[in-house]
């Protein structure tokens, strides 16, 4: 059966049923893959519309009147369209999840402004992901690697590393400094770049943050922070993580080994909270960090991956 119950609702306008069934349908879908079925910016949308960005828009995929996937188009900075699409792992025996997938990209595309280009995202990509780009029109752009290292580090890792003072974040006293240094360490950068202050204090808010996990190394000069090493902890994947969330170092300190300091320094406080196995998100194209993850025993676990589709139709 083709998929051809579909709906474009904006996110902010939602109901509560479809709200309930798409809180449902991420639960299965993260709980199959262990692994979340969004990105974390579009898992908060998603799960509170209300505070969802302006012009976020979902496809609803129906099949006998049970939702069966969805796709989040989301307006990007440069005008483009940023793309994730999440199919019921459980779906009906007359629909797979391929079909679902499928159905909601072509929909997308064709409900995607016509004149600016569509990246569409794929957790833990595979061939097939790469097919169903393929067909529609997409060429991959952009890998960002999902990297684990199990924890203790190990001792002459430890040794090698430059000791950093650090000291948990101050929310009130160091919002500023914080943000300041982080858009500075990540100018342009797709995601991690451009924070505000307004969005800090919304993020500090989630159940998952602990301060203590949120590291901070003063400039001794008292010009603000050198940087920073903000952890998460995912206790509900098997085995519990430990995320590097964000690390930054301003650029006013690189090539002082800063960004292995923080990094040792952030794996640390998560052993000491139990956790045995680190992991952190890079960019694959960024050599001297991977480089560095790899020297400090991480290893790829899987791929993240964009692929881009051109404002013409052609790749």
């Amino acid at each position: 059966m083709i998929v051809d119950d579909m709906t474009t609702v904006d996110l902010d306008h939602l109901g509560d049923p479809d709200r309930r069934e798409l809180a449902a349908l991420l639960d299965r879908a993260g709980a199959a893959g262990d692994h979340p079925a969004l990105p974390e910016p579009q898992l908060l949308a998603m799960q509170h519309p209300d505070t969802a960005p302006a012009g976020d828009r979902v496809v609803l995929a129906r099949d006998g009147g049970e939702l069966v996937g969805f796709a989040l188009l989301s307006p990007a900075q440069d005008g483009s369209t940023v793309l994730h699409v999440v199919a019921d792992p459980s779906v009906h025996a007359d629909v797979s999840e391929e079909a679902v997938v499928s159905a909601l990209i072509g929909r997308s595309v064709a409900e995607a402004r016509a004149d600016t280009p569509i990246h569409l995202w794929a957790m833990q990509a595979g061939p097939a992901d790469d097919d169903q780009a393929r067909a529609h029109g997409f060429v991959a752009e952009r890998d960002l690697l999902q990297m684990r290292v199990p924890l203790p580090l190990a001792p002459d890792v430890v040794a090698a590393t430059r000791p950093l003072p650090t000291r948990p974040f101050v929310p009130g006293r160091d919002d500023e400094a914080w943000v300041e240094t982080n858009n500075r360490a990540f100018a342009g950068h797709p995601e991690q770049g451009g924070w505000t202050v307004v969005q800090l204090r919304e993020r500090l808010t989630a159940d998952w943050v602990e301060v203590d996990g949120f590291l901070v190394a003063d400039d001794p000069d008292g010009a603000g922070l050198i940087g920073s090493c903000w952890t998460k902890v995912h206790r509900d994947r098997h085995p519990v993580l430990g995320e590097i969330y964000v690390i930054a170092v301003d650029p006013r300190h690189h090539g002082q080994g800063w960004g292995r300091s923080l990094t040792v320094a952030g794996l640390e406080a998560l052993w000491k909270r139990g956790v045995t196995v680190g992991m952190l998100y890079t960019d694959a194209t960024n050599e001297v960090a991977v480089a560095l993850y790899r020297s400090l025993g991480f290893t790829v676990d899987h791929v993240d991956r964009s692929y881009r589709r051109d404002a013409t139709g052609s790749a």
